[in-house]
């Protein structure tokens, strides 16, 4: 081999073994960052004593500010409970078979957005930070930690790891006019841009936090429901597309309720 074959040869197995750390790098920062967002990740539902079962799950929530809110999608909420049979909604949190269950009461919403914040009863929760969704690049690589399938199996948080496929509008035109129902039109109407991912999300993940693999901060909260209805209305079956709301969306919530 010549001395210019050789110093290319090196340069090759430099590059492959830097890739190799940076990426190990990325899973390990990842890992830290799991453990530290796991206690800030709640399931939202409802919980009545007398019921079989008594708690309903309904998603996935998170704990913000100081410790005392939660976010999560506003499709997410029942439309009413019954208060006569001394039904609430609820957040649990822990780990395993017997959760922890506290009363949380809505104290902001925004229908545009599907975005809700619950004033939860108790002691303080670990909260995570809102980062800055404005800063985030398509390529880029993020995490979703939530329930995907609920507590079926106990409350079990799980991540996945997401790119941001696309920064996307939250609804695009139809070729047909008999394809738009009135949810779309609004949304054509006035439009706003969502985070489209590679990872699958299924509806038990509605309200999920979407972090920043090394700081564990937010910037974006995973909708499945809501979004898809706007975006796959012409698709006969689900596609394993999903979606997050921007967290600038969260934080002008969060300013007009008081909320911090």
């Amino acid at each position: 081999m010549t001395t210019i074959g050789r110093a290319l040869f090196g340069a090759v197995l430099l590059t492959a073994s830097l890739a190799a750390n940076c990426g190990a790098a990325e899973f390990s920062a990842l890992a830290d960052t799991i453990e530290k967002v796991k206690p800030s990740v709640v399931a939202v539902g409802t919980f009545q004593k007398t019921r079989r079962p008594p708690a309903v799950f309904r998603g996935t929530g998170f704990v913000i500010g100081k410790g005392l809110h939660v976010v999560t999608n506003a499709h997410v909420l029942p439309e009413k409970v019954d208060a006569d049979k001394r039904e609430f909604v609820a957040i649990f949190t822990g780990k395993g078979q017997t959760p922890d269950i506290r009363e949380a009461t809505k104290v902001a919403e925004d229908l545009d957005y599907d975005l809700a914040v619950l004033r939860i009863s108790g002691e303080p929760l670990t909260a995570l930070k809102l980062g800055d969704s404005t800063r985030v690049r398509e390529g880029e690589y993020y995490a979703l930690t939530g329930f995907p399938i609920g507590m079926v199996l106990g409350l079990h948080a799980v991540t996945h790891r997401a790119m941001i496929a696309a920064i996307t509008p939250i609804a695009i035109p139809q070729l047909s006019a008999q394809q738009i129902d009135k949810k779309v039109l609004a949304r054509l109407i006035a439009p706003y841009n969502i985070f489209q991912l590679d990872a699958t999300a299924y509806p038990g993940n509605s309200g999920s936090p979407l972090y920043d693999i090394q700081s564990g901060q937010v910037i974006g909260i995973v909708n499945k429901v809501f979004v898809q209805s706007s975006r796959e209305s012409a698709i006969e079956k689900p596609s394993g597309i999903s979606y997050a709301i921007q967290i600038s969306h969260l934080k002008d919530l969060l300013k007009k309720a008081g909320v911090e």
